[in-house]
This record gives structure tokens, C-alpha cells and sequence, in this order.
């Protein structure tokens, strides 16, 4: 039997979230089953779940939007922004599976899967207890300091930076299939993770010089374009690293795939956030959480991504 398992591409939660489920699956619903992984990323037209995605005889999403599918058996996910239309939504609270599940409240979704599978399923989760109480912390935000997270000392840190900065998918679902059975300090500190985190490391040094040269700072809010200096993400608390007096970042990105608008609060800002970040990016097609959310637009929408920058700017700053 195969079990197909769609989950958050390039996010540490999301692999996380996939290494949890993983291990619950086999441990108490089919211990002989097959696993297969596929990273899904938002993309704009909301044109997420293409071709034959749902391929295995039970198909499992976390991590991520919901899909209406019939071929969907299972769900985990913690963002407002949980579905793509109110028909999707709808679709989900009819459902009388007992294995489609959704929590907004839930700093990860990790956790959020650990939880229900330990309460409703009687999943032993303590093995992944490094795992999730790392899921935790990078997915809620909850460092000590912006320092942590920029200078990235801790093996989970340099683990997430590889998981966001790699493009090898069959290296991520490596990782996924190793923290199912290793613990998180092994897999992260391992010479394979070792290897890629370096050029990464000199990139993420890179982008906090071009980010301090381009960052504006003003009424709380931190705003930045990177797509002429081509970088296609980068590390989101560097803002708050360089100025922590602000309240909110904007920022612009392009990749091959998209232009995106990235829109985040400070953890640990002087002045409390006054703006539901999700609604915000929802407006433009976006989503996220309530403390943090992104657009995604064509990689040829440079334009229109600068514009709706702008206004989303002017209303942080108000």
C-alpha cells in the first residue's frame, strides 16, 4: 500500500510536519505502507494542486491549504489562511472522516499533528520531542533574540537554512525519511547538512549586507526590494536584527517561479502589532498567519508587486 504525502515545500515545519506524520502513519495506521513526499509551494493563480498529485492509495496534505479532492484522506494545518475558496472551506466541515483537522491557534503544525495523533490515534510522540519543540520555536517565532536565528550557532538553525536554500528536492525528502527514525541533533549535524549549510552561510551573510544597504526604515516599518540583486528569499528576521525598533517588514522577491511579496511583525518589537498580517496578504491573494504572510505573483508581475508593496507599506504605516 502507498501512502502519498504533500507537504509544505522548504519549510521546516513542513518537514517536520511531513517526519511526524510519517512516523505516526507507520507506527499505528499501516506499518508496512510505502511513503512517498511531494513539496507544494504557493504559487499565484492559486493553481497549487496540478496534475496527478494525489497518486497513492491514501494521500495525506500537511502543512499546507486544503484540497477539496476525494482522493485526500488525510489533513493537518495551523494557518488562518487554510483554504482557497469558502466552497473548499465547506467541503471541510462536512467531512465525517475523523482524519481531516485544522487548528489556527497552533504555533506549528507539528506539534498540531503530534497532539492529535497522541490524543486521538495513542501515537508515543516523545521521540520527536527535539523535533517538535524545534518545529515550535521556528515556525512561532519564539527565539530568544534575532541574534539566534541571524547567526544561526544551533544544528536545528543551519538544518532549517539548508531545508529553505536547497533546491534539491531529493535531498529534503532524505531528510524527511531520516528524522522519522534519527534524532533531529543527528540528522542536522550530519556531514551531508554540513556540506550544503556552508555556501548557504555565505549567501545569508551576503543577503544581511545587501538588506542593510537597501532597507528603509520608517513609521515602524522596514521595507526592502531584492529583485535586481537577484535573491530569491532570505533569512526573515534579518530585519529585525538591524532594526529593532520595527514593527513590521515588506519585503520583494523574485525566483524562477514567482515574484513574491513577503509581510512580517516583530517578535520582539517596542511597539505591539496592530494588523492581522493574513487578512492583509489575503486581499492580494495571499495568506499566512495573523504575525506573518506572503503573495505570490508571477515572476513577471515585478510591477505590480512594487505597487501593491506600496500600499501595503502605507497601511502598516498608519
Amino acid at each position: 500500500m502507498k501512502l502519498r504525502v504533500l507537504y509544505h515545500g522548504h519549510c521546516f515545519d513542513g518537514v517536520a510536519s511531513a517526519a511526524t506524520f510519517t512516523r505516526f502513519y507507520l507506527e499505528r495506521i499501516h506499518n508496512d505502507a510505502s511513503v512517498e513526499y511531494g513539496g507544494l509551494l504557493h504559487r499565484p493563480g492559486n493553481l497549487l494542486f496540478e496534475g496527478n498529485m494525489f497518486d497513492g492509495d491514501e494521500n495525506a496534505i500537511v502543512d499546507f491549504k486544503y484540497s477539496p479532492s476525494e482522493k485526500l484522506t488525510w489533513w493537518f494545518d495551523h494557518h488562518q489562511s487554510a483554504f482557497l475558496t469558502p466552497q473548499d472551506e465547506a467541503h471541510f466541515r462536512a467531512d465525517k472522516s475523523g482524519k481531516k483537522f485544522l487548528d489556527a491557534t497552533r504555533k506549528s503544525c507539528t506539534e498540531f499533528i503530534a497532539f492529535i495523533a497522541q490524543t486521538k490515534f495513542g501515537f508515543d510522540s516523545e521521540p520527536l520531542r527535539d523535533l517538535i519543540h524545534w518545529a515550535h520555536i521556528i515556525d512561532g517565532a519564539l527565539y530568544e533574540s534575532p541574534a539566534q536565528c541571524v547567526e544561526l550557532k544551533e544544528p536545528a538553525l543551519q538544518l532549517m537554512q539548508v531545508i529553505e536554500g536547497t533546491p534539491d528536492e531529493s535531498f529534503i525528502e532524505q531528510v524527511i525519511r531520516d528524522l522519522t527514525h534519527r534524532s533531529l541533533h543527528e540528522v542536522a549535524t550530519s556531514a551531508e547538512v554540513g556540506a550544503r549549510f556552508q555556501p548557504i552561510l555565505k549567501t545569508h551573510r551576503e543577503t544581511l549586507e545587501v538588506i542593510k544597504r537597501k532597507a528603509v526604515y520608517q513609521d515602524g516599518v522596514v521595507q526592502f526590494d531584492l529583485v535586481d540583486e537577484g535573491y530569491e528569499g532570505f533569512n526573515k528576521f534579518i530585519p529585525y536584527y538591524l532594526f529593532p525598533e520595527a514593527t513590521y517588514t515588506v519585503a520583494l522577491t523574485r525566483g524562477p517561479q514567482r515574484t513574491k511579496i513577503s509581510v512580517g511583525s516583530n517578535p520582539w518589537a517596542p511597539r505591539p502589532r496592530r494588523h492581522n498580517i493574513a487578512t492583509i496578504c489575503e486581499r492580494y491573494g495571499g495568506g499566512g498567519h495573523a504575525v506573518v504572510g506572503a503573495i505570490s505573483l508571477a515572476p513577471d508581475e515585478v510591477e505590480k508587486g512594487r505597487a501593491a508593496m506600496k500600499e501595503i507599506v502605507a497601511e502598516l504605516s498608519q
